[in-house]
């Protein structure tokens, strides 16, 4: 098929966002009257589902079809667990239709129950946690996944730190038997939601991939929260590069769009990209702007923190 760019040059003309309708009516169609696609990102940024429904519709396959004329070469989907197989299945088939990657899918052990915790090293976790890691092996075939997003929940205050993370790595350490033959990777993401989570930064989740020591336990980095708890972004990256498995995208105050917020995204894309990573950086952020206004300028963002080389 003929290759053509879809859109103008530029989202922007004299200042204000073109419509869809006003950057696809200058640029010629192929035969099944769809626009043609613009150039892939230099990094492989995944999108998710809603992030251009105004565009799309509600359909996340047509969404999937829509950013891949966009330039995005990635989804992920943190309830794709809770889709039906059907649903998985379609996603799958359509990411690899189109040359697409799967990014996480979230092991919803996270949800069971709300304040569910791998630090009291209670076997009726364990078990659930295990029960769910068989699941997913399922649930990553049908679309296509490799990296599940593992969270080990809130702190257990009845129980030393040392001890609560003794249980942790137990409990990783069962799941990577589970998911390591099937060359699946648990992405452990420390977050800043709360003080009540156990996993909250790099070193103490570095410390706990390496005493797991399997490929199928490695760290999500999502920056947004990085730069919220500890800051010192590009630094970090460096101190805990070889256990990163995953990257996560949200800018801070507000977690949007790289460029809305006080975080270098160009930089921190140019040296994640310089350093050789290959995988998916997942846009877990909401739109800054609303409408279709909103998602033009997100995909102008992207373009511009992208263009590094």
């Amino acid at each position: 098929m003929l290759r053509r760019k879809f859109m103008q040059q530029g989202l922007l003309a004299s200042g204000a966002l073109l419509t869809t309708s006003e950057m696809f009516a200058s640029e010629k169609k192929n035969n099944t009257n769809q626009p043609l696609e613009e150039k892939p990102f230099h990094c492989n940024y995944g999108i998710h589902d809603g992030m251009f429904r105004n565009h799309a519709g509600n359909d996340f396959i047509d969404q999937i079809k829509f950013a891949y004329n966009l330039g995005f070469r990635a989804i992920e989907d943190n309830g794709m667990m809770n889709r039906s197989p059907e649903m998985q299945q379609k996603i799958g088939d359509t990411l690899e239709k189109l040359g697409m990657t799967m990014g996480v899918f979230v092991n919803v052990f996270d949800n069971w129950p709300l304040q569910t915790s791998m630090c009291s090293g209670k076997k009726e976790w364990r078990d659930k946690f295990i029960e769910y890691c068989k699941t997913s092996i399922d649930v990553a075939k049908r679309c296509r996944a490799k990296w599940i997003t593992v969270v080990p929940g809130n702190y257990d205050r009845s129980l030393p730190e040392g001890i609560q993370t003794a249980n942790v790595i137990e409990t990783l350490r069962r799941g990577a038997e589970v998911l390591e033959p099937h060359g699946l990777v648990m992405v452990l993401e420390p977050l800043s939601d709360t003080p009540d989570l156990f996993l909250r930064h790099t070193d103490q989740t570095y410390a706990i991939c390496k005493a797991v020591n399997s490929p199928a336990c490695k760290i999500l980095f999502d920056m947004y929260h990085m730069q919220r708890n500890e800051g010192n972004i590009i630094s970090n990256i460096n101190k805990v590069w070889d256990e990163i498995g995953y990257f996560q995208i949200g800018d801070n105050p507000g977690r949007k769009e790289p460029g809305t917020g006080e975080m270098n995204y160009h930089n921190i894309f140019k040296h994640i990209y310089n350093k050789g990573y290959k995988g998916v950086l997942g846009m877990e952020h909401g739109n800054a702007l609303p409408g279709k206004e909103g998602e033009l300028a997100l995909v102008k963002a992207y373009r511009a923190a992208d263009d590094f080389l």
